[in-house]
């Protein structure tokens, strides 16, 4: 029987750890293989209990939805053998009978049964543990933030057991059922999706059976115990993972002894991979870094290390030359220690605030901004007849449920301008010797949260006309105050716009999300003055302020001029964008 791959969400993932050998004999649904893409970690079952007789796969290999990872001698082939076994000893023991005392004839006739219900029993309370899947958690992605039961707990339905986190949500996770915990299959720090297999429980209903067996077994003679637990030392067998101690052992006394001045080769970075508390995408960066991973410290839960970590390693050690400290539990911004402010008579009353998780998660993506040449641009928009041609259809969005800003148009010219002038869509390569163009415009819009800045990406926007635009718009911001927002929608943007609408101010200087080169900044339009050289007067006009930050290294001064007045100008005339 061929155990092939099911859906993994992703078109191919790579074999991490295979779980079983050649000869372990497997119930349904044990893991078999760990499979490790850019977004997940995947244990996967197996689909039918047997004998394993072959793997196809080795560690390193990308396998896909369908591929055959391990071959299997079926129950059925097994229960066959075992069939055929038992009616040659039933066959043995009726030619006995003719010939043995009578006594001897009850006895063996007393110890049938017992046998036969022995090997039959485990074999049934083993089927009864049931293991169940994370619910739908909101988004793709999140982490294991808490485990709150072990294995051996006695839980009730709808106890939480788990706390899971994401960026955008804190969600605890209520038992399925009510029983034990026979097993959990995650760890705190671990990044799970919808779906995915975390616990086997054994509901109280098999509690009670296995206690009832218990008491009928009591009189069972020895010959039935030691039946009984052969099977069990098998099942127990089946349960206990695969290790390999050695392997472990030896990467990380190698990881002790290795230095970290060099760019390490791709397979001395995947030894170092064995022992550190990382996930998938984290692990294949710093395949692509040539960082020691072992030499990184984490600073999520339980000092797992993120892709900040690695970036901030990568600074640290470029500037100093050093290693980063081993004892640091933060990623350094660069700055000093702020002095100590325990002297109230000098300092005064303090108190300490918690940044949210949003606000932390931001820090090392800004910290980024010290490493660009940044410079500003900043001019000024007539939107007057923009305004008018808005007023005019936002009854009818309205009408259908959509709020129709001047951000939609905003959104559409410099989707516009961004294809007349492809390299401020862009990317600086990591040598600093190319230029990445992207073909599409993804564009990052920034949204203000309770819990502070998060900037969800309408894909393919040069697509797109002003409605769906403005659909969208709305559709993410919801998103984001309620904390809906998926992986997806946070990533892959080419540039970004921040729009701060009606809070007030005249200009201001967004900083640039890296790897993007540019970001528009958008403040508050108001009426002024306006020269108007055909009456010779002053008029009042609508004029929106436009501030585009830029990454100095790829973009020059001139193309970022011309580039925010030829937005400007797409923006007082949208006509424009029709030719």
């Amino acid at each position: 029987m061929d155990i092939k791959a099911p859906d993994l969400g992703v078109d191919s993932a790579e074999v991490s750890e295979i779980m079983v050998e050649v000869g372990d004999v497997i119930a349904k649904d044990d893991n078999i293989i760990l499979l490790e893409s850019d977004k997940a970690s995947v244990e996967v079952p197996s689909s039918a209990a047997g004998k394993v007789t072959k793997i196809s796969v080795a560690i390193g290999d990308q396998v896909s939805e369908g591929m055959v990872l391990i071959e299997l001698e079926s129950e059925a082939d097994s229960a066959e053998e075992s069939s055929d076994s038992a009616s040659d000893a039933d066959q043995k023991a009726d030619d006995e009978k003719d010939t043995n005392v009578a006594p001897e004839t009850e006895s063996a006739a007393e110890a049938k049964p017992a046998a036969t219900e022995s090997s039959a029993k485990p074999a049934s309370n083993a089927g009864k543990a049931t293991t169940h899947a994370l619910p739908d958690l909101g988004v793709d992605e999140a982490q294991v933030s808490e485990i709150m039961v072990s294995v051996g707990d006695i839980v009730s339905a709808e106890q939480s057991i788990l706390l899971i986190e994401s960026d955008k949500a804190s969600v605890e996770v209520p038992a399925p059922v009510a029983g034990k915990v026979e097993k959990i299959l995650v760890e705190a720090g671990d990044m799970v999706a919808n779906g995915q297999d975390f616990i086997i429980i054994v509901s109280d209903a098999d509690t009670s059976d296995s206690q009832d067996s218990a008491l009928a077994k009591s009189d069972d003679n020895v010959s039935k115990d030691n039946v009984s637990k052969d099977s069990a030392d098998k099942d127990d067998s089946a349960a206990q993972p695969k290790t390999t101690g050695e392997p472990k052992q030896a990467a990380k006394t190698d990881t002790a002894a290795s230095k970290t001045d060099s760019k390490l080769t791709e397979t001395q970075v995947n030894e170092k991979l064995v022992d550190v508390y990382a996930g998938p995408a984290v692990r294949k960066l710093a395949r692509q870094l040539g960082v020691d991973i072992s030499q990184v410290t984490g600073s999520a839960v339980n000092e797992r290390i993120l892709k900040e970590d690695l970036f901030a390693h990568v600074k640290e050690s470029l500037t100093t030359q050093k290693a980063a400290p081993a004892s640091s539990g933060t990623i350094s911004s660069g700055l000093p220690k702020l002095p100590d402010m325990s002297n109230t008579e000098i300092w005064g009353e303090t108190d300490t605030q918690d940044l949210s998780r949003l606000q932390k998660v931001s820090i090392p993506q800004l910290n980024y901004n010290t490493l660009l040449p940044q410079v500003t641009q900043f001019d000024l928009s007539d939107i007057t007849e923009t305004e008018k041609l808005r007023g005019e259809l936002k009854g009818g969005m309205k009408s259908e449920g959509i709020g129709f800003t001047i951000l939609a148009f905003v959104v559409k010219a410099t989707a516009y301008a961004l294809t007349q002038h492809p390299r401020f869509n862009s990317h600086l390569s990591d040598d600093n010797t190319q230029v990445i163009l992207r073909k599409s415009v993804n564009m990052g819009i920034a949204v203000a949260t309770d819990d502070g800045l998060i900037v969800p990406v309408i894909k393919n926007v040069q697509d797109k006309g002003l409605k769906q635009i403005a659909i969208e718009i709305g559709e993410l911001a919801v998103k984001a105050r309620d904390k809906k927002l998926s992986t997806k929608d946070l990533q892959g943007a080419s540039f970004t716009i921040s729009s701060q609408g009606n809070l007030g101010g005249t200009a201001f200087t967004p900083l640039v999300n890296w790897p993007q080169v540019g970001i528009l900044g958008v403040s508050e339009a108001s009426m002024q003055p306006r020269w108007d050289a055909k009456t010779q007067s002053f008029e009042p006009r609508l004029m929106l302020p436009l501030s585009l930050s830029y990454d100095h290294r790829v973009i020059n001064g001139a193309d970022a001029a011309v580039f925010t007045r030829y937005i400007a100008t797409l923006l007082a005339d949208p006509r424009r964008i029709l030719i």
